[in-house]
């Protein structure tokens, strides 16, 4: 079974449509592959090409106002498949939908995201509206 690498049409439309003003968070949950597997056959880890895709993608991440805003270290699956762990686990924060819309459009971020696509086993990538935190557990702030 193969992992989620990119998301579908059908859901990235989805994406587009929801253009609500204000920023978005992107949850980022990542597996590498032990060896990257690119089209041309040539020979890295996963881990070296899911740096070049960050090496070559941070620029125009940045220049469209991205950052990220926590990150974190895989330690445990308390809660859920004791076979999911994660190598790379952050939240990314862009300045709306567009700016997420326009990097993956971007012509140099298009060449980066095959060093992802080539390292990458499995991924989560979850939209999230920021909120202010509520005042425990239970509640959800609006």
């Amino acid at each position: 079974m193969s992992g989620h690498i990119d998301p579908t049409k059908e859901v990235f439309a989805q994406f587009r449509t929801n253009d609500r003003e204000g920023p978005i968070h992107m949850l980022n949950l990542v597996r590498l592959k032990p060896r990257a597997a690119y089209p041309d056959g040539r020979d890295s880890t996963g881990a070296e090409a899911y740096a070049a895709y960050g090496r070559e993608s941070g620029p125009v991440f940045e220049r469209l106002g991205g950052k990220v805003v926590w990150q974190g270290q895989f330690e445990l699956m308390l809660i859920g498949s004791q076979d999911e762990h994660w190598d790379h686990v952050f939240i990314a924060e862009y300045p709306s939908v567009a700016a997420f819309v326009e990097m993956i459009r971007d012509p140099v971020y298009r060449e980066a995201v095959k060093h992802r696509q080539a390292a990458v086993e499995d991924s989560r990538l979850i939209r999230l509206k920021p909120l202010k935190p509520g005042k425990g557990f239970g509640e959800i702030p609006a």
